[in-house]
C-alpha cells in the first residue's frame, strides 16, 4: 500500500512541477514570449491555476497519508523507564571513577600515575640540543 501512494505521490510532483512551471509569471519564467500559441489566452491561466491549486491539495493528503502509514508501526517507549546502557572500555582498561575530592585533572593524573606514564610537563619546555 505504501508503495502505491509512494509512485501516485511522485506522479503528482511530477506533474505539480510541470503545471508551475507551465505557468506564466510576472517576470517572464518559462512562459517567456507572449505571442499567440498554447498559453495565450487568458481561460488557460485560470485552468493552470486550479490544476495547481488541486494538484497541490492531492500532494498534501499524500504526504500526509505516507507520514500516518509510517507512524503505524511505532510504538511509543518511555525514556523515564529505560535503565541506562553499559559502556565498555576498550583494552579491558579498568573504569575511571568520578573523583571524591579535586577535580577532573587531579583523577587524570592519579590514572596516569597507575599506568605508569610519564606525566606531562608542568609548562613549555625549551628545546634541548642532540
Amino acid at each position: 500500500m505504501q508503495t502505491v501512494i509512494i509512485v501516485v505521490h511522485l506522479m503528482i510532483v511530477s506533474v505539480l512541477i510541470g503545471a508551475v512551471l507551465l505557468q506564466k509569471s510576472e517576470g517572464g519564467g518559462l512562459g517567456m514570449g507572449g505571442g499567440a500559441g498554447f498559453m495565450s489566452s487568458r481561460g488557460t491561466a485560470n485552468l493552470l491555476s486550479r490544476t495547481t491549486a488541486i494538484l497541490a491539495g492531492l500532494f498534501f493528503l499524500t504526504s500526509l497519508g505516507l507520514a500516518w502509514i509510517a507512524g503505524v508501526d511505532r510504538k511509543p517507549s518511555s525514556i523515564l523507564g529505560t535503565a541506562p546502557a553499559t559502556q565498555s572500555q576498550p583494552g579491558g582498561a579498568s573504569p575511571i571513577t568520578p573523583p571524591t575530592s579535586g577535580g577532573l585533572l587531579d583523577s587524570l593524573k592519579k590514572v596516569d600515575e597507575q599506568q605508569g606514564q610519564p606525566p606531562a610537563p608542568s609548562g613549555p619546555q625549551a628545546p634541548r640540543s642532540q
